[in-house]
């Protein structure tokens, strides 16, 4: 003999398979966020191409391999402006022309 559903045991499924749904959808949402963010990690913001990391008096400035853009994160900018030996961030970015250009920079 087989029972009909009651209406109880129709809404708890429902409710169950509305939930599973939920979750489903938000960890393909979780998910998709991930993955966007991983496709700019360590990308140019102007050209999207790699940057590359380097070390300066303290302080890691990114710095694209192709368009050879600047790239400061929060703070770091005001560290070398704050840098106790004078002149640092001038020198920074004389290192950085010359790398990029080949060309000669005055240091001050």
């Amino acid at each position: 003999m087989t029972e009909k559903p009651s209406k109880n045991e129709e809404e708890y499924f429902a409710r169950r398979d509305a939930e599973l749904r939920r979750q489903q959808r938000e960890a393909a949402r979780r998910t998709a966020a991930e993955l966007e963010r991983r496709s700019h990690h360590m990308k140019c913001p102007k050209c999207g191409y790699d940057l590359i990391t380097g070390d300066w008096h303290g302080v890691q400035i990114d710095q694209c391999t192709h368009c050879h853009g600047l790239w400061f994160d929060a703070g770091e900018a005001e560290q070398l402006l704050q840098h106790p030996e004078r002149g640092i961030f001038t020198r920074v970015f004389g290192a950085v022309m010359r790398g990029v250009t080949g060309a000669k920079v005055l240091d001050e």
